[in-house]
């Protein structure tokens, strides 16, 4: 990761959790992180497929999309947030969610090396499916040119971290409500083959995988 002083540029939080290790857990086991830019005047904030490799992360697009287009050698923010229960407490100024999110800041640089592109749409697809690459065809030239891919060094990160039951006020804790968390688990199903593919054949084992690691 960058200077650990950057830590400093980020403003305090009860919950923040400065700790690389824990940050690299809830990028590696997210789904999409929300990316935050500014493009023509306008801060705008986009869901998309990531992947980190070390202290980078990679996303991808089309390349004629503002998020790719228009972000290189500017900053960007990533975020990506697990949700892991509703804090139910006697009040609703104390109710709350459990939930684990990682904030990386850094610059955007648009990636050109052809050895690196390749990699960094392996490392993407593989990130949601490990071992997908390995399972189907190679992209056309006409796909590669549509596509556009951007790095994104890891400056510095914010860890934020709710667990535990609701904190009720001493003088609510004998009231006859309901109090406690709920739950809330990531779902995954069995894959539903498309039309050109037989029902009878096997799932592959990127899937397996997907769900082995997702629901870890």
């Amino acid at each position: 990761m960058g200077d650990p002083q950057n830590y400093a540029k980020i403003r305090y939080v009860k919950r923040k959790v400065e700790d690389e290790a824990v940050a690299h857990a809830i990028l590696d086991q997210g789904l999409v992180a929300h990316v935050g830019f500014v493009a023509e005047g306008r801060p705008m904030v986009i869901p998309m497929a990531y992947a980190r490799d070390g202290d980078r992360i990679y996303i991808h697009g089309a390349r004629k999309t503002r998020v790719i287009a228009k972000t290189a050698d500017l900053p960007v923010c990533l975020t990506v947030t697990h949700i892991d229960g509703l804090v139910v407490a006697k009040s609703g100024f104390n109710s709350s969610v459990n939930y684990r999110s990682c904030m990386v800041h850094g610059t955007a640089r648009a990636v050109t090396d052809r050895a690196e592109f390749d990699r960094a749409l392996w490392l993407i697809t593989d990130h949601l499916m490990p071992g997908r690459s390995g399972e189907v065809r190679a992209s056309t030239a006409q796909e590669e040119k549509a596509t556009g891919v951007l790095a994104v060094e890891i400056e510095a990160m914010t860890v934020k971290v709710r667990s535990g039951p609701p904190i009720d006020e001493p003088e609510d804790q004998a009231l006859d409500v309901w109090s406690g968390v709920l739950p809330i688990g990531l779902a995954i199903g069995r894959g539903v083959p498309d039309g050109f593919t037989p029902a009878a054949k096997t799932e592959p084992a990127s899937l397996i995988a997907a769900r082995r690691k997702f629901l870890a």
